[in-house]
C-alpha cells in the first residue's frame, strides 16, 4: 500500500511506542486477525511488507499472502484463517477488478463480514465507487502506518461484531 514509513518507528529505542499501541488490537477477544495480500502481477511488495510489520507491531496477528496472488487464492487464505479483515496493496492499476472480484467472491463464500481494504496509486475518482462497491478504507500514497494501525482498530473488530 503506498505509505509513508514514520521515522520514530525506524530506531530500536522507540519500538516500544509501536508496541505499546495493542491494546485496541487486543481487546475483545484477542487479537485482529488481518492478511495482507498482493493481487495480480504487481511485483512491489515493500508498502505490503511495511503494513503487515505495523499492524503486528501493533499487537494484531498478521498473514502476509505474498506476491502475484489471485483473489481466489486470498478469500480462501482469508477464510482459512479466521481473518477478521484483508488488506489488498495495489500498484498495477488493476484496482477496480481485483477489489471487485475479492468482495464478489466474500460474498459468494458467506464471508462478506470480513472487512476489505487497501490502498497503493488508486486514483481519487475511484475512490467512491470502490466504497460502494464494498471496499471500507483506501489508504493512498503518502498515508501513514499509524493511520492504518489506527483506522484497523477502530473499525475492523467494530464491524466483526465483537
Amino acid at each position: 500500500m503506498g505509505v509513508a514509513w514514520e521515522p520514530e518507528n525506524q530506531h530500536p529505542e522507540n519500538q516500544s511506542r509501536s508496541q505499546d499501541r495493542t491494546s485496541g488490537a487486543q481487546a475483545a477477544g484477542g487479537p485482529i486477525r488481518v492478511v495482507v495480500a498482493k493481487p495480480g502481477l504487481d511485483g512491489h511488495d515493500r508498502g505490503a511488507k511495511v503494513i503487515a510489520r505495523a499492524l503486528r507491531d501493533a499487537g494484531m496477528e498478521v498473514i502476509y499472502t505474498g506476491l502475484h496472488q489471485t483473489p481466489e487464492q486470498i478469500v480462501d487464505t482469508a477464510i482459512q484463517e479466521d481473518a477478521e479483515a484483508i488488506g489488498l496493496s495495489i500498484l498495477s492499476g488493476a484496482h477496480n477488478t481485483l477489489f471487485a472480484k475479492v468482495i464478489e467472491l466474500l460474498k459468494e463464500r458467506d464471508a462478506a463480514d470480513i472487512k476489505v481494504f487497501g490502498g497503493g496509486i488508486i486514483p481519487e475518482a475511484d475512490i467512491a465507487p470502490l466504497k460502494e462497491l464494498g471496499v471500507a478504507e483506501i489508504f493512498t500514497p503518502g498515508a501513514t502506518t499509524t493511520s492504518i494501525v489506527t483506522w484497523v482498530n477502530a473499525n475492523v473488530r467494530q464491524h466483526a461484531g465483537a
